[in-house]
């Protein structure tokens, strides 16, 4: 859930100037909560206020599942994944914010976002010979389930750097993510994104 940490003070400022968010405008769904209002403002800064992350290499998380979401806020609070804006966030939500937010991001509908993959980049995904490994916590159609978040029509530049992220062990939460991509290509990772996003 990475936001720039230049971000950070416009990101904040803006909290100000923004005022209630009109009924629906986040993907057509009522409003948060008011307990969590101005937090999940926050949040659609960067991860968009109709489910379309505004800020390069933000996740999609309208429609993730809600333990993966919460585990995510969890795990950027207590360090064990790491981002500058993302943890100093967290560090402000108590428990009952962390699960009001998780339920109400979850329960809005995945936005309609798409980037069809080239036929290059199916082929050498297909040829990479991971798709079981990776569907066996992901779920066929790699759309995730609880724990596990969904990466089917994730955005794509997201899914680059997240995939580069393991490669690079700089997520030793996800050890077995890193097990699984290090021995890939930038290629190969290219390709293995370009199949998601475009699934």
């Amino acid at each position: 859930m990475p936001c720039s940490s230049a971000l950070a003070p416009f990101v904040i400022a803006a909290l100000v100037a923004l005022g209630p968010l009109p009924a629906g405008a986040q993907n057509n769904a009522a409003p948060p909560p008011a307990a969590i209002s101005h937090k999940a403002k926050l949040c659609q800064m960067c991860h968009g206020r109709k489910g379309l992350p505004t800020v390069k290499n933000t996740p999609i998380i309208a429609g993730q599942h809600e333990s993966s979401l919460l585990i995510g806020l969890q795990e950027y609070r207590n360090g064990a994944r790491t981002d500058e804006l993302m943890g100093r966030i967290a560090k402000n939500l108590s428990d009952d914010d962390m699960k009001a937010l998780a339920a109400y991001f979850s329960a809005l509908p995945w936005p309609a976002y798409r980037e069809p993959a080239d036929a290059a980049s199916i082929t050498r995904f297909q040829a990479l010979d991971v798709e079981k490994k990776c569907t066996s916590c992901h779920r066929e159609g790699f759309v995730g389930y609880a724990n596990t978040p969904r990466v089917a029509n994730q955005k794509l530049d997201y899914l680059i750097k997240t995939l580069s992220d393991f490669h690079d062990n700089k997520c030793p939460n996800m050890p077995r993510m890193t097990a699984l991509v290090r021995n890939l290509s930038a290629d190969d990772i290219a390709a293995m994104a370009h199949y998601l996003a475009g699934l």
